[in-house]
């Protein structure tokens, strides 16, 4: 499991971890984020069940377990929590943030330890150590509750599904192409994300926060001017596409 800092002030830190290279062929590639600030630690989309136990050799390279008191699920997938039922039995007081909506089907993975804290569907904020962190509205993109996850010190958007690529492993980080990089997200995003609407709400929420640097939990990360590239992209894409 590779890591990378992608953001570093003092004790404020963003630290990535995927292209793991012992993943399974058939298996999505997946970005899993720890934001640490004041002793405080919280992974944003641990994972799967199936790169727990890499996930959990990462991480403890850079935070002790028992620091590690939130988790952050931005919606059902397996790819993004299936995990919860392993961190349940290694967390000792822990609370899990993620959508209201999803928690009768959240806790088919596993939740007896770990406190469920829902979010509300207008979004919130909280506390991670000494910095705040913003849950961000991003309903049916693609799920029906959804969020993004904004720090405003770190001028990083972790985004969720929404900027994903489906790379060839070895891919960079960082988008180098952007133009050459949207042919990785045109089929996921027309086919994944349902609702024009939605899609624009999104868009215009993220154009009043001062976002340096989008990070989705698949493919690269955008940073400076591609985050604009992006959203102007997404503006233009007609989404939902399935539909006949």
């Amino acid at each position: 499991m590779k890591a990378t800092k992608i953001f570093q002030s003092g004790d404020h830190q963003w630290i990535i971890f995927g292209r793991d290279p012992n993943k399974k062929g058939k298996i999505i590639d997946t970005n899993q984020h720890l934001v640490m600030s004041g002793g405080d630690a919280i992974l944003l989309d641990p994972g799967g069940i199936e790169l727990f136990a890499s996930m959990l050799a990462a991480v403890v390279h850079h935070v002790p377990v028992a620091k590690i008191t939130k988790l952050f699920a931005s919606h059902q997938d397996p790819d993004i929590i299936s995990s919860l039922g392993l961190w349940d039995q290694v967390l000792e007081n822990a609370e899990l943030h993620a959508p209201w909506l999803w928690e009768g089907f959240i806790r088919h993975f596993g939740c007896d330890r770990i406190t469920y804290a829902a979010i509300p569907d207008e979004g919130q904020e909280i506390k991670v150590g000494n910095r705040t962190l913003e849950f961000v509205p991003a309903h049916y993109l693609h799920a029906s509750g959804n969020f993004s996850v904004y720090d405003p010190v770190a001028k990083i958007l972790m985004s969720g599904d929404i900027g994903a690529a489906l790379l060839e492993d070895g891919a960079p980080m960082f988008v180098e192409d952007f133009a050459a990089h949207t042919r990785h997200m045109k089929m996921f995003h027309q086919r994944w994300m349902p609702s024009n609407k939605a899609k624009d709400a999104w868009i215009a929420r993220v154009r009043q926060l001062d976002v340096q640097m989008m990070s989705p939990q698949h493919g690269a990360i955008f940073r400076g001017d591609d985050v604009k590239r992006f959203l102007d992209w997404f503006e233009a894409l007609e989404v939902g596409n399935a539909v006949t």
